[in-house]
């Protein structure tokens, strides 16, 4: 089946070397076509782990914003670390598994298991996940746990300084 919808994402001048950037990151990827007009690439199109995305050199009019991110699920902290890193070098940290990259563009690198510790019944121990989360900028699961569980070893260490 051919994807209906794609992502399209409007660059400056540097669209060609986005495209490397991201499929240098993710496993099955692949630009699968570049337009060019003379020597400048105009547009591309290129697939992240089966996701089809297109690109346009459209000039310095629009910017990228965070009403529009990527959303990049991760079965592992090992996943979420590799992508973390790879991804905001060059760009800027946000809150809450948020960052920005190199090229402005928004991506939200999310383990699995945040939306399932924030879905517990309990209340309680969903609110303790969810003030866990707030504080990080890098999701990291252990600390997720460690407050789903009620751990407060960090709460206890901070007032013991």
């Amino acid at each position: 089946m051919t994807q209906k919808i794609t992502p399209f994402l409007w660059f400056n001048n540097n669209a060609e070397e986005a495209m490397q950037f991201y499929t240098s990151i993710f496993k099955d990827s692949k630009i699968k076509n570049v337009h060019r007009v003379g020597n400048q690439v105009l547009m591309g199109t290129f697939e992240l782990n089966g996701q089809e995305l297109m690109v346009l050199n459209g000039g310095p009019r629009y910017k990228f914003t965070e009403a529009v991110s990527l959303f990049v699920k991760c079965e592992t902290q090992e996943e979420v670390d590799e992508y973390w890193d790879k991804l905001v070098e060059g760009g800027q940290e946000q809150p809450c598994g948020w960052l920005k990259d190199r090229f402005g563009l928004s991506w939200q690198i999310i383990p699995n298991a945040l939306g399932e510790l924030l879905g517990d019944k309990d209340p309680a121990r969903a609110k303790r996940v969810m003030d866990a989360m707030l504080k990080m900028k890098k999701i990291e699961v252990a600390k997720l746990r460690a407050a789903h569980q009620g751990d407060d070893t960090e709460r206890t260490a901070s007032a013991a300084s």
